[in-house]
């Protein structure tokens, strides 16, 4: 069962929630510092993360999976939250240029087909960052807390995952080394945690964050260039024949 929509919203509004939040944040700003002009996907709970670029981009829509529930976030436009039914969403093919995923895919009963889905309505070389619990972290263990729900993921399994849905992963990176505990979450300690865990141990973040593009093309993944064989001709040329080959 999923984190209802609720829950993450009371999550967000925690110490906790907000040191999350503006970790995850300044990741996602470096590999996006700007979207002016452009029409934003979020898929999951993802307003937390995409509120910042509401005012420039063109449009921001939020899809959120219909176990998980939705909460009427207003944007330019209106309402910008959609509840989707499966994995199903209801926007045309190649209709946004950026998509963001997180509390998507650890709860997901079909990852495969929740990507093949936001492969299908990102437009060609569009980019899509999404953002999990790491194995491997502190956070993915916390049962009580949102990431610690579903199935956590490493960098290298996350970059998988995109591949085989046929994107391109471009770059990884970590975020959220401060332990998932209260006390802890106060603004300086969690900048200075941030940067000793940059440091010390990369591997050991609460989050993982891999962007990806879809390609125009499509690049083999099988490691190593096809040889291609000689062709091989049987007997002699017609031109070089004798008048005795003729006959």
């Amino acid at each position: 069962m999923r984190e209802t929509a609720t829950r993450l919203e009371t999550f967000y509004a925690t110490s906790l929630g907000l040191a999350a939040r503006d970790m995850a944040a300044r990741r996602l700003s470096t590999l996006w510092p700007d979207l002016s002009g452009k029409n934003v996907l979020g898929f999951g709970y993802a307003w937390p993360y995409l509120n910042a670029y509401e005012t420039t981009a063109n449009r921001v829509v939020l899809a959120m999976p219909e176990g998980q529930g939705a909460i009427a976030h207003p944007g330019k436009r209106g309402i910008a939250t959609v509840l989707c039914e499966g994995q199903a969403l209801p926007f045309s093919d190649a209709s946004f240029d950026n998509i963001l995923a997180i509390h998507a895919l650890e709860e997901s009963e079909t990852s495969k087909a929740t990507l093949a889905e936001l492969y299908r309505v990102l437009r060609p070389e569009g980019r899509i960052v999404v953002i999990a619990s790491n194995r491997a972290g502190m956070w993915a263990r916390a049962e009580s807390l949102p990431f610690g729900a579903g199935r956590p993921y490493s960098r290298r399994q996350l970059k998988a995952a995109l591949s085989v849905a046929g994107f391109q992963p471009t770059v990884g990176s970590n975020a959220l080394y401060i332990p998932p505990v209260k006390m802890l979450a106060r603004p300086k300690l969690v900048t200075g945690m941030e940067r000793f865990g940059e440091t010390v141990w990369p591997g050991f973040s609460g989050l993982v964050l891999v962007e990806a593009i879809k390609r125009l093309y499509v690049t083999p993944d099988n490691g190593h260039a096809e040889k291609v064989a000689r062709p091989k001709f049987a007997g002699s040329p017609v031109m070089n024949r004798t008048k005795r080959d003729n006959v």
